[in-house]
């Protein structure tokens, strides 16, 4: 997620989610380093790392580098990237760019990134059926004001008020090209949560891959993995077990590739859990179907929108999408703890 709303729908303060993966052996000893970092008359690349808050979620940087000014260059850069895409996609900057449109239901103008990503959600909205769906903000917003007010029924909003809320919402009532994006009803807001952090971990990516980095890992509050590690082996990332964070339930490897995970219980609106920031949009509920979904995808884009999606799927038509959708694998952990795992 990206920020947590006020029961009025306005944006509240960034609220940083729990993570799901951990990120194991990413400062191995340089003894292990590969053969090709230890040849003679080449220097030896550093470890230099940043941990910090981006979009709402605990982010870090993992570069490898023998020029330690030249990495703390390239880190700094990298964050100025994050906050420019962060004026353009936040919902709780109100001068961004998402949250004007949502204010105003059309935007003129708008920045290249945001028709690039609505583009890119457009694709992941029609090709899971409306799973995944952009234009859910307005059942945030009623869920938000429902348990932010004094004695909320702890069953959740009537199902009236979820019926207009879901009369809102509807990614083929967006249009946008270069020059404009409009909402066709009056109501409308988008939330880009279930994309953006993905979207801009591969804007890192690229722009330290330009800058001739390789073997690094950017967690954006998603994963993407530039190359091997340092070391000549992928690296080894876990999915942990939302019930004891502190146990592994699988380790996945990435070698060029990313990996995004979404579940319903790293953000709760209500103290007992039973209400979470995933909605199902066909239903206006909140998403109960597992505890985590992870997918492995060649960009963290993608794979951030096909967690997402995933979440509210069948296992079945899941996996069945997933060789569509570009994905490799998706790991579904379901409501007893157990996990299923789908490769192709």
């Amino acid at each position: 997620m990206l920020d947590a709303m006020k029961p009025d729908g306005e944006a509240a303060g960034p609220m940083t989610r729990r993570r799901f993966i951990r990120i194991s052996g990413a400062a191995a000893g340089l003894a292990a380093l590969g053969a090709d970092f230890a040849r003679p008359g080449r220097a030896s690349p550093r470890f230099h790392e940043w941990r910090g808050v981006a979009l709402g979620a605990d982010a870090s940087l993992r570069i490898y580098h023998p020029d330690a000014a030249e990495a703390e260059r390239m880190i700094a850069d990298a964050l100025s990237e994050v906050r420019r895409l962060e004026r353009v996609f936040s919902l709780y900057d109100e001068d961004s760019a998402l949250s004007r449109l949502n204010r105003k239901g059309e935007l003129t103008d708008p920045p290249q990134e945001l028709v690039e990503l609505l583009a890119a959600s457009m694709r992941y909205a029609g090709a899971t059926g409306g799973a995944f769906d952009p234009t859910v903000q307005p059942l945030w917003a009623l869920y938000a004001r429902h348990f932010g007010t004094k004695d909320a029924d702890p069953n959740g909003p009537p199902p009236a008020a979820i019926g207009i809320a879901r009369a809102k919402c509807g990614y083929q009532r967006v249009s946008f090209d270069a020059g404009k994006v409009a909402f066709a009803q009056s109501g409308m807001a988008l939330t880009l949560n279930g994309i953006a952090q993905g979207y801009i971990t591969d804007r890192v990516a690229e722009l330290l891959r330009a800058r001739g980095v390789t073997h690094t890992l950017v967690d954006m509050g998603e994963t993407r993995a530039l190359d091997a590690h340092p070391a000549g082996r992928p690296w080894s990332v876990g999915i942990k077990d939302p019930r004891a964070e502190d146990r592994l339930l699988a380790t996945l490897a990435l070698d060029n590739q990313a990996v995004a995970t979404s579940g319903g219980y790293g953000t709760d609106f209500d103290a007992a859990g039973r209400f979470n920031h995933i909605f199902d949009p066909a239903t206006g509920l909140c998403a109960n179907r597992y505890l985590s979904v992870s997918v492995v995808a060649p960009t963290a884009t993608c794979a951030d929108a096909l967690s997402t999606a995933f979440s509210v799927m069948p296992v079945e038509r899941a996996a069945s999408a997933l060789k569509e959708l570009g994905a490799t694998r998706a790991c579904f952990v379901l409501m007893d703890g157990s996990m299923i795992e789908h490769s192709v």
